[in-house]
């Protein structure tokens, strides 16, 4: 329910004050935060209609104040945006505008991906082994079984894969002789 009064006393660097009720009664405390935002400063003698409210300690106070007396003011309109305009909010690019990229993004992953499989797989030719051939020429089973008999990873190797009983891969990974003659993944 509101109600008229005036405003009896105001203090105006604490931003709060009184208002006596026109039909009488006790004053009722008001806040500057319950005049509207207008920019005009409460005074005394001004005509004010107001609803009462009561704070968490029982007392009264007016709420929702408003001053008949006054010229209606426009609220005021937003403020003009003051970001850059790199941070204004711009178009959104089309469907073409965003899936030419994206086309040309996935074009070279599949162009780059086949390269390296091409590039990763083993040429044919290299399945042709002139060096086994040429090592079976040149090597023959002659009954050695240890690494110490042995002159080459080449020869090695060639005693692992092709005659029976040797005594090379101690620990069986298809490697022989790997503390004398294949210690590297270079040797030959």
């Amino acid at each position: 329910m509101r109600i008229e009064g005036k405003l009896t006393r105001w203090n105006d660097d604490r931003g709060f004050g009184f208002i006596t009720p026109l039909h009488g009664g006790q004053e009722i405390f008001v806040h500057i935060s319950a005049f509207p935002k207008d920019g005009v400063r409460p005074s005394i003698g001004e005509k004010l209609s107001f609803e009462i409210e009561t704070d968490v300690s029982g007392k009264k106070q007016a709420k929702y104040v408003f001053c008949p007396e006054r010229p209606a003011v426009k609220s005021p309109s937003p403020a003009p945006s003051r970001r850059p305009v790199s941070y204004q909010r711009k178009e959104r690019p089309g469907f073409f505008a965003r899936a030419i990229p994206l086309l040309v993004v996935v074009g070279l992953g599949v162009y780059g991906y086949n390269e390296y499989n091409r590039r990763a797989a083993p040429s044919p030719q290299n399945f042709a082994m002139p060096e086994a051939q040429a090592s079976s020429q040149r090597y023959t089973c002659d009954g050695r079984t240890h690494c110490s008999q042995m002159t080459s990873c080449a020869e090695a190797t060639y005693f692992l894969r092709n005659c029976p009983g040797v005594k090379m891969d101690g620990n069986n990974d298809g490697v022989p002789c790997e503390q004398q003659w294949c210690a590297s993944g270079f040797a030959k």
